[in-house]
């Protein structure tokens, strides 16, 4: 019997999927698990995929089906799992051999790991993979980070199980040790930010224009046929229209308002943190994710002090404010990947990793969480001007005039973040509180007001600044959230390319 291409450790939902991605593309796999059932059933489930797939019940059967030198995919917890599994592994291999993490870990981990494997004769690949289930089972983005001949190695099998967008694979060889798993860790903080913004948009429109989860559903579904074209605002329309079977209610109604998360947000805060990038909207997206988990206390300090009233918005155009929306989102949209970008800029002079921009933009166009058209002007603007990530001197991707941002700039709209969203603090509300002072239809809190008496806790009073004010403020603002870095120049670009 012919031996193995490559070979997975760890059957868990996401190794099932993407053995059966790599067996399902013509590719010979051997597979092992931990609890021999596990492995048992997943070949017994196989299907018409058996004869690609070679079962393995014990370690040494596992090394000995692939071939040399053997890649084998650890598929597993990412922590001190991983770390067993490489001891456990390594008495059975021979020099040449690649050990890959493809779970979500740290960065860090994989440089430790790879540096460890040095002298051994052995290598190690750190993979990030993003798109979940889904992406693992029918084609996912892939960021790999290791030695460029060990990449070689697996290229031929990681290139056709990868999601292609316009025939190109989105996978790449992105830098030696922990490239490709840093790179991940940036991809699911602008994740984040993401989906905060959304959050934060839908709370505008359900408590202040009042309108229900069809009908905001509507709204997104309308956007994702033009510039805001994504995954997550497709998601978004979806899970909005559906309803719950048990009751008929909008499912987002049912679900309960507490989200966790595995680690890589936090760790992307903490590495801009660590090279003084500002990330602002990933940040307070990680923050509103922590506060969300913390439901007993939330509802603790509800009973002691109330929620604020949340009022509803007038307006006198609501097709023209619901557009304004759109365009503030777009604009948040771009502060977010602008930082996500100039923290891997700055991630990639630090570590000596020389991350190719263009590519990573280009692997993210289709597979992974944050696939959007969106990426097509972040990959134009980097191919055109390679340097825009490192300096804004260097730089100017302006594809059209500045455009009109008077868009941007509806009454009413500051305040409304803090009543309506989790936190209102990402980039979506800071851009929004650039913007004309509170209407007086809002009332504060009142139980604010005892506080508000003292002057040094009382609000800065801001006049009201004419349109042409709100696009410097917010140039001004987008410059400084990005750090000055890769942010200013691909955010002008694509504002101008879109006529934001």
């Amino acid at each position: 019997m012919s031996q193995a291409e490559i070979g997975l450790i760890g059957l868990g939902v996401m190794g099932s999927n993407l053995a059966l991605n790599i067996a399902e593309k013509g590719n010979k796999i051997a597979v092992f698990n931990r609890t021999v059932d596990a492995t048992r059933r997943f070949y017994a489930e196989a299907g018409a995929l058996k004869d690609q797939i070679v079962p393995c019940e014990t370690i040494q059967e596992f090394v000995a089906a692939i071939r040399p030198p053997r890649p084998i995919i650890i598929m597993i917890k990412a922590g001190d799992p991983v770390d067993q599994q490489m001891e456990a592994l390594k008495p059975h291999l021979a020099k040449g051999d690649i050990m890959i993490d493809a779970g979500n870990a740290n960065f860090r981990d994989t440089m430790r790991r790879f540096d460890a494997l040095k002298d051994s004769g052995l290598t190690f690949i750190g993979m990030g993979v993003s798109g979940g289930e889904e992406g693992a089972r029918h084609g996912p983005s892939i960021m790999v980070g290791g030695t460029e001949e060990s990449y070689r190695r697996v290229e031929k099998v990681l290139t056709s199980i990868a999601a292609k967008y316009d025939s190109d694979p989105c996978v790449a060889w992105l830098g030696e040790n922990g490239a490709g798993h840093f790179v991940k860790t940036i991809h699911n903080g602008i994740e984040y930010a993401d989906m905060q913004m959304i959050a934060e948009i839908y709370g505008i429109l359900r408590d202040g224009l009042k309108m229900s989860a069809q009908e905001i559903g509507e709204v997104f579904g309308a956007w994702n046929k033009g510039r805001l074209n994504s995954y997550l605002i497709e998601i978004t329309e979806k899970v909005l229209k559906a309803a719950d079977p048990l009751t008929g209610n909008p499912i987002v109604d049912m679900i309960l308002d507490k989200a966790g998360q595995k680690g890589t947000g936090k760790w992307s805060v903490i590495e801009a943190q660590n090279m003084g990038v500002p990330a602002t909207a990933i940040e307070a997206a990680v923050a509103a994710r922590s506060i969300s988990s913390a439901k007993g206390e939330r509802e603790a300090a509800e009973k002691i002090l109330g929620l604020p009233p949340v009022g509803e918005i007038r307006v006198t155009d609501r097709d023209a404010f619901i557009k304004d929306l759109e365009n503030a989102l777009l604009a948040a949209k771009v502060g977010a990947y602008a930082q996500g970008f100039a923290v891997m800029s700055a991630a990639s002079n630090e570590f000596g990793w020389n991350l190719p921009m263009p590519t990573i933009a280009k692997i993210w166009r289709a597979g992974c969480i944050i696939r959007s058209q969106f990426l097509d002007e972040i990959t134009t603007a980097f191919t055109k001007a390679p340097d825009a990530a490192r300096s804004d001197r260097h730089a100017r991707l302006r594809g059209h005039g500045q455009g009109d941002r008077r868009g941007l700039a509806p009454g009413g709209f500051d305040g409304c973040p803090r009543r309506s969203s989790g936190t209102g603090a990402c980039l979506g509300a800071r851009l929004l509180r650039q913007l004309p002072p509170r209407p007086r239809h809002c009332k504060r809190h009142p139980g604010a007001a005892r506080l508000l008496r003292r002057p040094w806790l009382r609000p800065h009073r801001r006049r009201r600044q004419p349109s042409w004010a709100v696009g410097q403020r917010l140039e001004r603002l987008s410059s400084h959230a990005s750090g000055g870095a890769a942010g200013p120049s691909l955010l002008r670009h694509v504002q101008a390319s879109h006529g934001v």
